[in-house]
Order: structure tokens, then C-alpha cells, then sequence
């Protein structure tokens, strides 16, 4: 409540999250609604969309239907609208009882969602670790090519803004809301549940008493209310569950596919492809840029630290342009890990708590396919990752750079219909 108080007093300090989010969602409506249309004159080939449309792919289309006509689901009929939970179409469907299509309700909804996000997670970081780690914090979770998913039609930011609050929430020890806040994550996506044993842990650890425990069982409300809607609806209380099977046979770490990705980083997709090494230069450029990074580390002393800096900047260009995709999935999902085990005692134990478990899903869910999106959506990442470019800002600048490159890509490749995450 002060919190509210003082931004009402001074607006002022609305300024940078605003700022913010702006300018990196104006960047992703350039793309989208600009460049691509441009580009399709001299590409006739190109799947093209104008207006509001261009937001709206792949997954959209199930919450579209959800939010029109209501769920379907029948395993024989391969409907697996179920898998999708239902509180971003239930919230899409209210706007449009405001005269305004699904398009524009999605968009709405998601865009509103994430800039919340973005506010309070701000408010929050500044207070514990001051301005520029909470500046850092948001930059970070704005800039990553992956907060694309908080613009178009999906559920990112609807989820990082409830994951959020429940855990700011929790924080601060106001557990009926931190249970509100948990039970809506949970509505939203299944992931949500890994708020339950990070404040079961946190509960413990630190004696919170009774109503902290409630708390953190109240956040599973969201899968039990959908779970009974399920039951009464189809007779299916796992039908959330079931539906996956239009995705993936079973869960479990999917090794295989794993094993795959770091293989395509290591020699290539077209040397994995067939199972040997067709084309050589792929394993050889790898090995230059590896042992030319070796030697700028080793003589680093004598370069400088501005020769080392851009010369290690160079080099993952060339390596990005070499590995593609790959190289940032890895990084985001590998490093994102090692990040969250550095930081272990700088950020909340909550939100530790949380990110592991988090991970946990991810890597149990049978399939490699959108982890990197799972894992952006992890908050936790974005305040580690704010805390370590607060140190070194040169670093930061930089790696905000290469994410805004990223992000016009994959801008213009959803405007384009291409598979992203």
C-alpha cells in the first residue's frame, strides 16, 4: 500500500518501466507491422499478415477457440484444447464483451499483463537492491527476444505478472495474497505449481507459522478448480493432462532430444541430420572460434580490457551465425541454471527456491520443444541476471544490444509464421 501511495504522489518514477516497455514493444510493432509488409514486395512467397492478425499464431489458435466457443477434448478426435489452461481465455473473452475481437482482446490483455509486470517487479528489485539493479532487471526481461511472447497472443505475460506478485508478495510475508496470486499462476499455467514447494520451503526454513503454509497450498486452487471443471465437463479430471499426448508420447528428461541439440551446436544440423560428418567446416570454424577465445582469455592481460571486450563480442556473432538458435536456447536454459545456483545468495531464497523447481518441469516435461520459453518466464533469471549486469554494465549494454537484434529476428519471423519457441 505505501508502495501505491508513493507512486500516486510521484508518477514520476513510473517513468523508466513505462519507457521500457514502450520502446521495446514499438521495436516489435515496427517488425511486425512494417518491415515484414515491406519485405513481402520483393518475397511473394511469404505468409503475410496485416493488423492485428500479425500477433496471432500457432498456440493463439487454441485460446481463440477456447475463448469463442469453450473447450473440446476427445483423444480419438485429437482435440487437445485442454492442455490449455483457462484464466488468459476467460480474461480475453471478458474484454470482448466489450465489442472487440479476439485479436485485439489477446493482444490487449497480454501486452497490459506484462507491463505490469514490469512495473512491479521494478518497485520491488529497487527496493531491495536499489536503482540500477532493478533497471538492469527489467531491461533484461524486456529486451530478451523471448518477451516477444509478452506481446503476441500467448500467455507470457499474463503468467510472469501473477508468478510475480505471488512472489513479491511472499516476500514481504502477506500471505493471503501470495495464496491469490499463486492460485491465479496456477489458472494460467501448470508451471505455476513450482510456486508450491519454493513457499512450503520458505515456510519452513524461516518458522512462517501456519497461515504461510496455507498460503502455499492455496496456490494449487487454479489446477484443482480446472481439474473439477475438467471432471464435470468430460469426465477426465486429468484431461490437462492427457491432452498432452498431442505433443509428446511421455515424460521425463528427453535426453534424446537434448543430445540432438547439443549435437547440432557441436557439428552441425546437416552433420546430425545423417549421422556423420558431410560437411566439415561447420566442426572446423567451431574449433577456430573456440581456440582464438582461448587465446583473447589467455592474453587478456596484454590486449586490454576494451580489445578483449569487443574481441569476445565478435566472436559470438560469429558464433551465433555459425550455431543459430541453438547457441541462445543453450545458453538461455544451461546458463540460466548456473546463473541461478551463483546467485543463490543474493537474490530471495523464494525465488531460488522457485527457479529450481521451475527447472525442474522443464526438463521432466519429455520434450526439448519451448523450454527456452518456459525458462524465460522464469522471474527468477531476470533478477539474477539484473544483479551480476549492475556490476559490470559494459557487459550489459552489450548483451542488450544483441537481444534487440534477436528481437526484431524473431519479430519478423512470427509475423512470418515461423516457429520461434
Amino acid at each position: 500500500m505505501n508502495q501505491i501511495k508513493n507512486i500516486i504522489q510521484h508518477p514520476k518514477l513510473l517513468l523508466f518501466p513505462i519507457t521500457i516497455w514502450l520502446a521495446t514493444r514499438l521495436i516489435i510493432a515496427i517488425a511486425m507491422l512494417v518491415i515484414v509488409p515491406l519485405s513481402s514486395n520483393s518475397s511473394p512467397e511469404v505468409d503475410i499478415k496485416f493488423g492485428w492478425d500479425v500477433f496471432f499464431a500457432w498456440d493463439s489458435q487454441f485460446y481463440k477457440t477456447i475463448a469463442t466457443s469453450g473447450y473440446e477434448y476427445s483423444l480419438e478426435k485429437k482435440q487437445y484444447y485442454t492442455a490449455f489452461f483457462p484464466l488468459f481465455p476467460l480474461l480475453c473473452r471478458a474484454v470482448m464483451s466489450m465489442g472487440l475481437t479476439f485479436e485485439i482482446a489477446g493482444t490487449l490483455v497480454n501486452n497490459l499483463a506484462f507491463s505490469l509486470t514490469l512495473t512491479i517487479l521494478y518497485f520491488w528489485i529497487k527496493e531491495r537492491y536499489g536503482k540500477s539493479t532493478s533497471r538492469w532487471s527489467i531491461a533484461v526481461l524486456a529486451w530478451c527476444p523471448y518477451s516477444i511472447f509478452g506481446t503476441v497472443i500467448y500467455t507470457e505475460g499474463l503468467f510472469l505478472l501473477c508468478s510475480t506478485a505471488a512472489l513479491i508478495a511472499f516476500d514481504k510475508k502477506q500471505h493471503i495474497w501470495a495464496g491469490f496470486w499463486g492460485a491465479l499462476s496456477t489458472a494460467v499455467r501448470l508451471p505455476g505449481i513450482a510456486l508450491i514447494p519454493a513457499f512450503l520451503f520458505v515456510s519452513w526454513k524461516e518458522r512462517r507459522g501456519i497461515t504461510a503454509y496455507i498460503a502455499s497450498l492455496a496456490v494449487g486452487l487454479g489446477v484443482v478448480f480446472y481439474s473439477l471443471y475438467c471432471q464435470i465437463q468430460f469426465g477426465d479430471a486429468l484431461a490437462f493432462i492427457h491432452a498432452q499426448k498431442g505433443w509428446r508420447d511421455s515424460a521425463g528428461f528427453a535426453w534424446q532430444g537434448w543430445l540432438k541439440m547439443l549435437m547440432e551446436i557441436t557439428i552441425g544440423k546437416a552433420n546430425t541430420r545423417y549421422a556423420y560428418i558431410q560437411d566439415p567446416w561447420h566442426p572446423i570454424i567451431l574449433l577456430i572460434i573456440l581456440v582464438i577465445a582461448y587465446l583473447l582469455w589467455h592474453f587478456r592481460v596484454y590486449l586490454g580490457s576494451i580489445k578483449f571486450h569487443y574481441g569476445l563480442c565478435i566472436l559470438w556473432l560469429l558464433l551465433w551465425i555459425l550455431v543459430g538458435d541453438e547457441l541462445v536456447k543453450s545458453v538461455l536454459i544451461f546458463g540460466g541454471v548456473y546463473l541461478l545456483w551463483f546467485s543463490r545468495a543474493k537474490i530471495p531464497l523464494v525465488t531460488v527456491i522457485y527457479g529450481f523447481c521451475s527447472y525442474a518441469l522443464i526438463f521432466n516435461t519429455g520434450i526439448t520443444a519451448s523450454a527456452e520459453r518456459y525458462t524465460y518466464a522464469i522471474v527468477s533469471l531476470a533478477i539474477a541476471f539484473g544483479l551480476l549486469l549492475a556490476r559490470y554494465p559494459r557487459w550489459g549494454y552489450t548483451i542488450l544490444g544483441f537481444f534487440a537484434i534477436l528481437l526484431v529476428t524473431f519479430s519478423l519471423r512470427f509475423a512470418q509464421n515461423q516457429w520461434i519457441a
